[in-house]
């Protein structure tokens, strides 16, 4: 449900009651039964909220809410649009739930709403996001944050730190590792064409991918080895490529996927083709897990307002994945 703060819960009713979304996906809702109650009046949705015990047989009632209490007690008057430990208290305790109902089978996959970060640094937890909180709670070392909408689909090889620190973390080993996740990913999506391998595009760094040196090494001697060593493996990368043209390529049908270099280089592309369209998938774990692509939103909190289609794109999205998953190693059926 994400943080209790934020659009989450009211998105969520909103999506569930949609009728776009995917008839193969019953939802079971893990958050706070008062405040989705209190989100479907905001929203005017016409569900009603039951408490579940189990995942089993939730979400096959039409019109009923099966929600799984997990968190701490909230408060009946929440202050909505406010950053709060106790928000980020439960927005960590509904993804630890979801991972161990993920990690046992109970569950296909695993959508999550937006929780703040600063929230979750209140309540005393460091992760900076979703993706490193996924990826210790389930054990994972090696994940990457795919970002993909009907057009274009990046994996990011920095995600959320500085762009200083984010160029010391640039190595040839974390650039090929991120090459393989994007590959194996695109293969147990079903992302192959007509008897091919998928097509990965990795952009540079630098400006034009940094003129052979003239702009910068790293292209040099960062990513063109990893793409070498990548294509030595039988993996059809190619790059580095420079960043101002990649995607536009890649969005003509020319890649596949491109891995892109830090967060703001891979998501704006993304997001400028539209919020509502875009959905975050993270890469490497041992059960599918997709987002929103958007944040908590604290000003639209409590107005009943916020647009839930990017939550219906990520439930499309996890369906797709869960049904491609079936006896595929790299993906579990119990996802996300």
């Amino acid at each position: 449900m994400g943080d209790p703060h934020g659009i989450g819960p009211e998105i969520t009713v909103k999506a569930f009651a949609d009728p776009r979304r995917p008839a193969s996906a019953p939802v079971l809702v893990i958050g706070d039964p008062g405040v989705l109650a209190g989100a479907c009046r905001a929203t005017g949705t016409r569900l009603h909220v039951r408490t579940v015990e189990s995942p089993a047989g939730a979400g096959r009632t039409p019109g009923v809410l099966d929600v799984l209490a997990a968190g701490p007690a909230l408060p009946a008057d929440l202050a909505l649009g406010t950053v709060a430990a106790v928000a980020g208290a439960a927005s960590y305790a509904y993804v630890r739930r979801g991972v161990d109902l993920a990690l046992a089978g109970d569950v296909r996959a695993i959508v999550t709403a937006p929780i703040n970060k600063e929230a979750l640094r209140l309540a005393g937890l460091p992760h900076p996001g979703h993706t490193e909180i996924l990826a210790e709670l389930s054990g994972t070392g090696r994940y990457a944050m795919m970002m993909a909408n009907d057009e274009l689909r990046v994996v990011l090889v920095t995600v959320h730190q500085s762009l200083r620190t984010a160029l010391d973390a640039l190595t040839v080993e974390r650039e090929l590792d991120v090459i393989r996740l994007t590959h194996e990913a695109l293969r147990a999506a079903g992302g192959e064409g007509a008897g091919r391998p998928p097509r990965i595009a990795v952009a540079g760094l630098n400006p034009h991918a940094g003129e052979n040196g003239l702009f910068g090494r790293e292209d040099l001697d960062v990513i063109a080895p990893a793409v070498r060593a990548a294509r030595a493996e039988g993996i059809d990368a190619s790059g580095p490529w420079p960043a101002d043209t990649v995607f536009m390529r890649a969005r003509a049908g020319e890649f596949d996927a491109v891995v892109a270099q830090y967060h703001d280089q891979g998501l704006i592309p993304v997001k400028y083709l539209g919020l509502e369209h875009g959905v975050n998938i993270t890469l490497g774990l041992p059960f599918v897990r997709t987002s929103v692509d958007h944040g908590t939103a604290f000003d639209l909190a409590g107005t009943g307002t916020a647009d839930h289609t990017s939550l219906l794109t990520a439930l499309r999205h996890a369906d797709e994945l869960a049904a491609h998953a079936q006896g595929d190693p790299r993906w579990t059926s119990s996802s996300c």
